[in-house]
């Protein structure tokens, strides 16, 4: 693999406080690496030339809380907040899941997100048919940890399972699959509430044994956090540090109703938190405090969440909700798109260790080409602004992962569309006759 691309206009990071800026370079990609930021029209021989101008060249983007299992629910569990939402609709879905119909709900999230220039996710799954993602994940060349949801509390849908079953097989899923190719074991335990304290410890222990990320939900929703004082006598992230499970390799999905004393746990413990704000305001879950938090010194992410609560698997979307959310509690300048684009990117690529998420000199080739020039998002302002207030998946062009050619000319090359939308709409109807939703 020896290529360059020509023509493109990086968009890139860099020390200042307005941490991103765009100049005209070539990128030389060698062995699914960068190996050197060009002068535009550098000659260079015995290396592939691939024309990308007038596109803008964008690290990859990361999505550090998603559901591919819930793909194929969207639309089923709208306008309910987050308990009901999950006892009445996802519960009940997950449960109806078959390996197959798993596998066309985690295609269809996939090429979704990759049509939109997604390259890296941290993805939790249900407690059964987690191959079915992870073979899905293979065939399309995203870099993903996925694990699967441990609950060993039963709930209305029996959606559980006993905690040394929950551990067995999640260590028999982390031995097929962790670091195989691009794809990593994520220990999962949903959230508190689903979860006894012998399986958040146990799960702790063998996460940390294997070298695997922790990713789990804390503290979304006022009903949430009541339930957890009434289960364990502590606010949720002070719980989970109790347990210790908190650190630079927890990720807690949400963070919306925290105390003091949690968020400084989350800051000295470096634990990231992954933002949804899109999920946030759909489940009317509350507005996370993510310019404090950075203010303080946290480690945020970002990501869609599940396509039921969303609606869509956007990091577009997710971005510029991100930015005007602060703006009428905060002020115009609380959340700038610089710090956003660096939660979707640099910093995301950071905690999910991919290697990539900045263009540099001896990053992983994880590219988005975008094209700048259609009506919703021609505009004379820096790069940084365009993307995160007027991009949408629409403006991408390409996307190389690890240099391998995964989007060309808007098109995936992993599948046929049309097949993911049959295989989808088969298995939809097999969930909603088993679930009868």
């Amino acid at each position: 693999m020896n290529f360059i691309l020509r023509g493109g206009r990086l968009v890139t990071h860099s020390s200042p406080v307005e941490a991103y800026q765009g100049f005209d370079a070539d990128i030389h990609v060698i062995d699914g690496k960068i190996a050197g930021l060009l002068p535009p029209g550098t000659p260079l021989e015995n290396s592939q030339s691939v024309d990308v101008s007038g596109l803008w060249l964008v690290p990859g983007f990361v999505q550090s809380h998603t559901h591919l299992v819930q793909t194929l629910f969207r639309g089923m569990a709208d306008d309910l907040a987050l308990l009901d939402w999950l006892k009445t609709r996802i519960w009940p879905l997950e449960a109806a899941h078959d390996e197959e119909s798993t596998y066309w709900s985690a295609r269809l999230g996939l090429t979704e997100m990759l049509l939109g220039g997604t390259s890296a996710i941290l993805d939790m799954a249900s407690i059964r048919h987690t191959d079915a993602i992870f073979q899905a994940a293979e065939e399309c060349g995203i870099r993903a940890h996925i694990g699967k949801a441990m609950m060993d509390r039963e709930n209305e849908a029996g959606l559980s399972e006993p905690k040394d079953i929950s551990l067995h097989s999640a260590c028999e899923l982390r031995d097929r699959w962790h670091k195989k190719g691009r794809l990593r074991y994520a220990f999962a335990p949903r959230f508190v509430p689903s979860c006894t304290e012998g399986l958040l410890r146990e799960t702790v222990t063998e996460a940390r044994n294997a070298g695997c990320l922790i990713h789990s939900h804390a503290s979304e929703n006022l009903d949430e956090v009541a339930l957890v004082r009434s289960l364990t006598g502590m606010d949720n992230v002070a719980y989970l540090h109790s347990l210790g499970m908190t650190g630079k390799d927890v990720v807690l999905a949400h963070c919306i109703h925290l105390s003091p004393i949690e968020r400084k746990l989350l800051v000295e413990t470096q634990t990231a938190i992954a933002h949804c704000p899109g999920s946030n305001f759909k489940l009317a879950s509350g507005t996370a405090p993510i310019p404090e938090l950075l203010a303080d010194g946290a480690v945020v992410l970002i990501g869609a969440d599940g396509a039921p609560c969303n609606n869509r698997m956007d990091i577009f979307a997710e971005m510029r909700l991100a930015a005007l959310m602060q703006k009428p509690r905060l002020g115009a300048r609380s959340l700038c798109a610089e710090q956003v684009l660096d939660m979707a990117t640099r910093i995301g690529g950071d905690v999910l260790q991919t290697g990539a998420g900045d263009l540099i000199v001896g990053s992983a080739a994880d590219i988005v080409a975008i094209d700048p020039l259609q009506i919703h998002s021609f505009g004379g302002g820096p790069e940084a602004g365009c993307l995160v207030y007027s991009a949408t998946p629409s403006n991408v062009r390409h996307l190389w992962i690890g240099g391998d050619t995964i989007v060309q000319d808007g098109k995936l090359g992993a599948w046929s569309l049309a097949e993911t939308i049959s295989g989808c709409k088969n298995a939809l109807s097999r969930v909603r006759q088993r679930a009868k939703l």
